[in-house]
């Protein structure tokens, strides 16, 4: 597949393991410069070297950011415009789920966490994004939410509400952007990453067996939906979700 994404530049956050590494690692392989974002210094260094021996030639640019911080964002999207020139896909991938529970119990400083990283953290790197250099020369956005956000579950009903608010975040601004900017979202199933992994760890055989395709997801299978997103070769999709989650939507609910 031709993407059209050689010596383009992505910025991804969240990106120092799970969907946002692999994403960052699958457009690099692509020929995309990648600004890697997340909190910790020291894990994007980690993965920046791993991305220039998988793909030698690309730029990285590993810079640490708060993602609900605005400031951070503004200090990220800035870096990565004065090292490449421009941000030409923006993947929004950072999440958190500090609550496990029903919702009526949850309390207010989880439930401001999460709409804070979940959520408003879209919008804030996307208006960022916009004015540094969407705005001018067009692009992608590619946000994570979940099939959380389309169904419900015992547990984590208040993180999907944040992931069903992505979904519509994304045709929101698939509208307002457009037609500069393609505006689309991955919902993933359950993946092995490690904010997931309550939810398989001491289960993945038997959750697979259960799956239509037989088995969990991989960050990679993410990230080859990111990568088909970002390029050229999805030019006249936007406002849209694209399910990507072994099947398990579409199971019987009753076998």
């Amino acid at each position: 597949m031709r993407t059209g994404l050689q010596g383009k530049t992505a910025l991804i956050t969240g990106a120092s393991r799970g969907i946002g590494k692999a994403i960052a690692v699958a457009l690099a392989a692509e020929g995309a410069n990648v600004v890697i974002s997340s909190r910790k210094q020291e894990s994007l260094d980690a993965v920046a070297e791993e991305i220039r021996a998988a793909s030698p030639g690309v730029g990285v640019l590993a810079k640490a950011a708060h993602v609900g911080h605005a400031d951070e964002a503004a200090a990220c999207v800035d870096a990565a415009v004065a090292e490449f020139g421009a941000v030409d896909v923006l993947v929004n991938n950072a999440g958190t789920n500090p609550y496990f529970g029903p919702m009526a119990d949850i309390e207010p400083a989880a439930a401001a966490k999460t709409v804070e990283i979940n959520q408003f953290a879209i919008v804030q790197w996307t208006q960022l994004a916009w004015r540094a250099s969407l705005q001018e020369r067009g692009g992608a956005i590619i946000n994570i939410a979940s099939v959380g956000g389309m169904v419900t579950e015992h547990g984590i009903g208040y993180y999907n509400a944040t992931k069903a608010a992505v979904i519509h975040l994304s045709r929101q601004f698939a509208i307002e952007l457009a037609p500069k900017v393609r505006v689309n979202c991955i919902a993933p199933g359950l993946v092995k990453t490690h904010l997931a992994r309550a939810l398989w760890e001491n289960n993945e055989e038997q959750i697979g067996k259960h799956m239509p395709l037989g088995r969990i997801g991989e960050p990679e299978d993410i990230a080859n939906a990111a990568v088909f997103l970002a390029g050229d070769a999805s030019s006249w999709m936007t406002g849209q979700t694209l399910v990507v989650d072994g099947g398990s939507t579409v199971r019987p609910s009753i076998a």
